[in-house]
C-alpha cells in the first residue's frame, strides 16, 4: 500500500542512519524519524514521499525503547548540537560499534575478529572545550547566541550547552549581556551589515586557561574595553581575549586576521605531557581527554623503536606526532596549510623536541619528496581530513 503524506502510521524503530536518524519499515518502504530511539514503537506522521523511501516525524510514542532516557534539553530536538540526547549513552557506543564494524566488514572486507571495541568517554558532558555560536536578534527584539538548526542557517537561541565546558555558560551570559547592554549590532548574512557574526571560545582543561573571541565585522569593535572588564570581573579563568576580523561575504566563520584586546592572544593546554599553544585559528581536539586516550592507543598499535622513522601525514599542528617522538628516531609531519606547519614547527621548539621535521606540502609530493630522499619510513600515521586521503 502507498505511503501518503500527513497520515499516521504504526512502526517500529528498527535501526539508525549514519546521521542518527531512526529508521523503520512501513509498507515495505524505508522510513526515516528523526529523534527516535531504536525500539520505540508508535504512530509516524509522514511528511515527504519519493519513490524509495519517506520522512516521517514520531507524533505519539506508544511504547518507548528502553534505550531511551528522559530529555534535559529544552531545544535538543531544534539544535544541530546533538544527534543522540535522547538515547543513554552506552546505547549510542553500541550504535557507533555497529556503525563502524558493519562498515569495515561489508566494505572493506575486514574480519570483524580483529575490530577492538570502542572506548568510551569517562565523560560525555562538559567536555567540548570549543564552541563557536552565532550571533542572533530573538523574537523579542534582544541580542542572543545559538547554535544553527540542522541544514539551516536558522539560528536556535541558547542559553547553556551540557556538552560544553560549564565555564562557556557564565562566557555566553556576559557576552550577551554586554552586547545587549550597549546595543552592538548583529551581523546579517543578507544585507552584510551589522558587526557581530560569533562568539568564539575556547578553554585549556589541563592548565584552566580561557580565550575568549569575538568574530565581527569590523576592523575595531566599539565598546570592546568595557566588554574586556565585564569578562575580567566575572571569570576568574580568563586569559586573553581576541577580535576576529571577518569582513568577507561568506559562510565561514573566522577570518584571517586576529586583533588581541586582553592577554596574549592564545592560550596554552597541556596534551600527553607536552605544550601546545591554542591560538583562536589553531587546530585543537575538542575533547582533550579523549584525545590523549586516542594517541595513547595509536602509540601502543604502533610498537614504535628508538630506530624508526614515523611519518605524521596531514598532521594539523603536531599534536599526535609531537606526542609521539620521543620513541622513534625520527618524525616526519606532512601538512599542506602553512599555519598550521608554522604552529607544528613551534610546538616542536617550545617542547624542546629535535628530531621533528615539517614539511608543507600536500602528501602526494611529499611522498615523492621523501623517495627522492631516500627516506623509508617505519610506520605512519593518518588523520585526514573528512574527504580522506590524497
Amino acid at each position: 500500500m502507498e505511503l501518503k503524506k500527513n497520515e499516521l502510521y504504526e512502526t517500529e524503530i528498527i535501526d539508525y542512519t549514519t546521521e542518527g536518524a531512526g529508521v523503520g519499515r512501513i509498507n515495505g518502504m524505508t522510513v526515516f524519524v528523526p529523534s527516535t530511539a531504536v525500539g520505540d514503537k508508535g504512530m509516524v506522521k509522514i511528511l515527504k514521499v519519493t519513490k524509495s523511501y519517506a520522512f516521517g516525524k514520531m507524533e505519539t510514542i506508544l511504547s518507548p525503547s528502553f534505550n531511551r532516557i528522559a530529555l534535559d534539553c529544552p531545544i535538543f530536538e531544534k539544535c544541530g548540537g546533538c544527534t543522540f540526547r535522547h538515547i543513554s549513552y552506552d546505547s549510542e557506543l553500541t550504535f557507533k560499534q555497529k556503525r563502524v564494524q558493519d562498515t569495515l566488514v561489508r566494505i572493506g572486507g575486514i574480519d570483524s575478529s580483529i575490530i577492538a571495541p570502542i572506548v568510551g568517554a569517562a565523560h560525555s558532558e562538559g567536555y567540548r572545550n570549543k564552541a563557536q555560536l552565532p550571533v542572533t536578534v530573538n523574537k523579542d527584539g534582544k541580542i542572543c547566541v545559538g547554535f544553527f538548526a540542522p541544514r539551516s542557517h536558522r539560528v536556535i537561541p541558547l542559553e547553556s550547552c551540557h556538552l560544553q565546558i560549564p565555564v562557556f555558560n557564565e562566557a555566553i551570559r556576559v557576552f550577551v549581556d554586554w552586547a545587549n547592554r550597549f546595543q552592538v549590532s548583529v551581523y546579517d548574512e543578507t544585507t552584510h551589515t551589522g558587526i557581530l557574526r560569533h562568539l568564539y571560545l575556547r578553554y585549556a582543561e589541563k592548565t584552566g586557561q580561557l580565550m575568549v573571541c569575538i568574530v565581527a565585522n569590523t576592523q575595531e569593535l566599539r565598546k570592546s574595553k568595557q566588554l574586556v572588564e565585564m569578562l575580567r570581573t566575572e571569570l576568574a579563568c580568563l586569559t586573553t581575549v581576541v577580535l576576529n576580523v571577518n569582513t568577507e561575504k561568506t559562510n565561514v566563520i573566522t577570518g584571517r586576521q586576529c586583533h588581541t584586546l586582553y592577554g596574549k592572544g592564545y592560550i596554552t593546554d597541556e596534551l600527553c605531557g607536552l605544550s601546545f599553544r591554542i591560538s583562536p585559528l589553531s587546530f585543537y581536539q575538542v575533547n582533550r581527554t579523549q584525545a590523549e586516550t586516542l594517541y595513547t592507543l595509536a602509540a601502543s598499535y604502533a610498537d614504535l623503536q628508538p630506530h624508526e622513522t614515523l611519518l605524521d601525514l596531514y598532521c594539523g599542528t603536531g599534536t599526535i606526532g609531537l606526542t609521539m617522538a620521543q620513541k622513534v628516531k625520527q618524525l616526519i609531519g606532512v601538512e599542506i596549510i602553512p599555519q598550521a606547519i608554522e604552529d607544528a614547527r613551534r610546538n616542536a621548539a617550545d617542547n624542546a623536541v629535535t628530531n621533528a621535521e615539517f614539511i608543507c606540502s600536500d602528501a602526494a609530493k611529499a611522498a615523492i619528496e621523501l623517495k627522492r630522499r631516500g627516506i623509508r619510513p617505519d610506520c605512519m600515521i593518518l588523520d585526514p581530513p573528512r574527504k580522506g586521503c590524497d
